[in-house]
């Protein structure tokens, strides 16, 4: 197959010839600002703080009538989360790819071990055992991802 040339303007394809008049380490732009990024990175957490508690309330309460410690449980279960994610998101982005990769993993996996044990049909061990499976998923996920976007020191590649 003959490759054609590029659009004037636009970035050739990866591996193939450069285009005239374009670096080739250029960045992709960001179509989002800082600012959206530094809002996007409290306001998620804490939606996701919400959603957690509501279903951590939900399977707690096993179909029964909603009581004031059901809607506590899940309120203090989405603060737990949301203040967890925000650490987990502070601590992560400072570490090199293997522990940046075994602390999101760490986390996922306790997030659904708990969520997972709720259910009252399920023993200690099972949901020991299905946390370590997802935690082992998420770090075979966030590592590829980790190693094929960062150098050894941690610092993104482009």
């Amino acid at each position: 197959m003959a490759q054609t040339a590029p659009t004037p303007g636009r970035p050739g394809l990866p591996g193939g010839p450069p285009v005239p008049g374009t670096s080739t380490a250029q960045a992709s732009p960001d179509v989002f600002s800082e600012r959206t990024h530094r809002l996007t990175n409290l306001v998620l957490p804490v939606v996701l703080g919400l959603v957690y508690g509501y279903w951590a309330a939900a399977m707690n309460r096993d179909a029964g009538p909603i009581t004031g410690w059901n809607v506590l449980f899940g309120f203090v279960t989405a603060f737990v989360f949301a203040a967890l994610c925000i650490a987990v998101q502070t601590v992560a982005r400072r570490l090199r790819r293997e522990p940046h990769a075994l602390l999101w993993a760490a986390f996922a996996g306790c997030a659904f071990g708990f969520l997972y044990s709720q259910a009252s049909q399920h023993t200690v061990v099972r949901a020991t055992l299905m946390s370590l499976a997802v935690a082992a998923g998420v770090f075979a996920v966030t590592f590829y991802r980790y190693y094929t976007h960062e150098d050894a020191k941690g610092h993104r590649l482009h």
